[in-house]
């Protein structure tokens, strides 16, 4: 018989947020897939679990996806997890996913963590249509591009920027999607300094500027019409 593919989310900052079910799954994996080694291996260690680590990530996952299927085929359960979240959002676990679909392995969620929930949910915007993009290119002919048809948009938009490109992001929100447009800027979710900046984007624009900022964004921007 063959083993399972489990998807396994695991804490975006604070580790408190690591669940029972997440722990006992790797803790009985016969390994666990990962992006990056060196910071799972933190993870591993704080929760006292000693499976061996695979490194996945975007530059293997092509070559590796088949293998993971192959050693699952065969009877071993194989947990994915990624640096922090839920693996497949934004985060290598596509392929394997596919692959284990395609031979009809098992594959199991164990639900948790996700930033862009996390922020949705304490935002304040709209929750009951929204619409998550991930991350958008460096460029910002390709950002202006994104933002063009969103301009009455009906729902919440949902992606993630770069501490290196959210001020310039955010000016080019007032810009194409006007001043007194709603957005949710969140970062450093689960962590001791958590920002939720929440409001039109023209009185968010200054709070970004010259500060010190680290961590990735959520960037939550609320439907056309939307006043908080």
């Amino acid at each position: 018989m063959s083993g399972t593919l489990f998807i396994v989310a695991t804490p975006i900052g604070n580790l408190g947020d690591i669940s029972a079910r997440a722990k006992a799954v790797l803790t009985e994996a016969s390994a666990i897939a990962c992006e990056d080694t060196r910071t799972s291996a933190k993870l591993l260690q704080h929760l006292g679990i000693s499976q061996p680590l695979l490194a996945y990530h975007e530059h293997n996952e092509q070559q590796l996806a088949p293998l993971l299927a192959d050693r699952i085929a065969n009877g071993e359960n194989i947990a994915l997890i990624c640096d922090a979240g839920t693996p497949t959002l934004s985060d290598p676990g596509f392929r394997v996913v596919r692959e284990c679909r395609r031979r009809h392995i098992p594959v199991t969620p164990v639900p948790g963590p996700c930033a862009f929930v996390a922020a949705l949910s304490a935002s304040g915007l709209p929750t009951n249509a929204f619409r998550y993009t991930g991350f958008l290119p460096p460029k910002s002919a390709a950002r202006l591009r994104f933002l063009e048809p969103i301009r009455d948009a009906e729902e919440t938009v949902i992606l993630y920027e770069s501490c290196h490109r959210i001020a310039k992001f955010a000016q080019e929100i007032a810009d194409t999607l006007g001043a007194n447009r709603v957005v949710c800027l969140a970062r450093e979710l689960t962590k001791l300094h958590e920002t939720f900046l929440v409001g039109p984007i023209a009185e968010q624009i200054p709070l970004l500027q010259g500060g010190n900022l680290r961590g990735e964004f959520v960037v939550l921007i609320a439907p056309y019409d939307f006043r908080i």
